[in-house]
């Protein structure tokens, strides 16, 4: 009959979609090696059996890529979004001792787009993959006239479980006790919004090979958090270092104490043009600074710990003066 629309014609193909999910199976294949979901993947929800653990907690955790994936979409580094978006839930859930189970995606697009959509998902899939969680489903919305042309919407969940015996308790950090640092693989998914204003600013003084160098993905952490168990360190406490930097990453964990830390120079190349225009304490609680995770561990444990994971550096110790103090060497 003449005059009547179909959903495809107002910006929305459902068969378009129901392919795709076909499509990204051998994605989500390699991410089921030793796990596995319960059930088929494309259902309406995804199940996982913890009848392995005895006394099973779960965990979970939501997060995004931030505004650093302005930059990602405009040198179409779409892989790298899917494993910023990955790093960014899981090392989250790292943080309590748990292991991440099952990663979930939303996709937020103005008309479906298998090309963008598959390689972001192969860059979840990569890292996923890489720390034995498995892609066991999201959402992909075409939202035309609220999603621009060119632009993505993008967010994760992750949900992680422990037995209950080896849950992280950051009420057992006592003085004395070390904070060890682990290195960073760039400014990861933290600070964008001053990275782009000093960008905007001076962007005749960033080459394309340090911008790049800017732009690599967040480190996974899951290497330091194996090497840990592996070792049969249980660490007192440990912090993925985002938004806030040290000082406030480290701050939620502990109350009556604080820390003095020296830390390394951080190498990344350009970074100092960036922080030449960013003020001098600032800094500190913008970004990572080089260091992009934390453990704090007991004194006899700081040898088994700076060899959990490469990257592995002293930064201080536990003291009475409340608060998180940060220097660079040198400096």
């Amino acid at each position: 009959m003449a005059g009547k629309l179909t959903y495809q014609q107002a910006g929305v193909d459902t068969r378009k979609a129901a392919a795709l999910v076909g499509d990204i199976r051998a994605q989500v294949r390699r991410t089921q090696q030793s796990r596995k979901l319960w059930g088929a993947f494309g259902l309406f929800a995804a199940c996982y059996d913890l009848s392995a653990y005895h006394e099973p907690v779960i965990m979970t955790g939501c997060d995004g890529v931030g505004t650093k994936l302005e930059l990602l979409l405009e040198h179409d580094l779409l892989e790298i979004a899917g494993k910023d978006l990955v790093a960014m839930n899981v090392n989250d859930i790292l943080t309590t001792g748990g292991e991440p189970l099952m990663f979930l995606d939303y996709i937020g697009i103005a008309a479906l787009d298998e090309a963008r959509i598959t390689r972001l998902i192969t860059g979840m899939a990569d890292y996923l993959e890489a720390c034995n969680c498995i892609l066991a489903g999201g959402e992909t919305a075409e939202m035309p006239g609220m999603v621009p042309p060119g632009i993505l919407e993008l967010s994760g969940f992750c949900i992680g479980c422990a037995e209950k015996s080896a849950l992280v308790d950051p009420s057992t950090v006592a003085l004395g006790d070390v904070l060890i640092g682990y290195a960073s693989d760039s400014i990861h998914a933290n600070g964008w919004s001053l990275v782009r204003r000093v960008l905007r600013d001076h962007a005749d003084e960033v080459s394309e090979a340090e911008l790049s160098a800017w732009l690599q993905p967040t480190r996974l952490y899951d290497d330091v958090t194996s090497g840990l168990r592996a070792s049969g360190v249980k660490p007192k406490a440990l912090a993925h270092i985002t938004g806030g930097g040290l000082p406030e990453n480290l701050e939620r964990l502990f109350r009556g104490m604080g820390a003095d830390l020296e830390i390394p120079r951080w190498e990344l190349p350009g970074i100092g043009k960036l922080l030449s225009h960013v003020d001098a304490e600032d800094r500190f609680h913008t970004f990572n600074m080089g260091i992009g995770w934390v453990a704090i561990v007991a004194e006899a444990a700081v040898d088994a710990a700076l060899r959990a994971g490469p990257g592995g550096v002293v930064m201080g110790r536990m003291v009475r003066q409340e608060g998180v103090r940060v220097k660079v060497q040198g400096e």
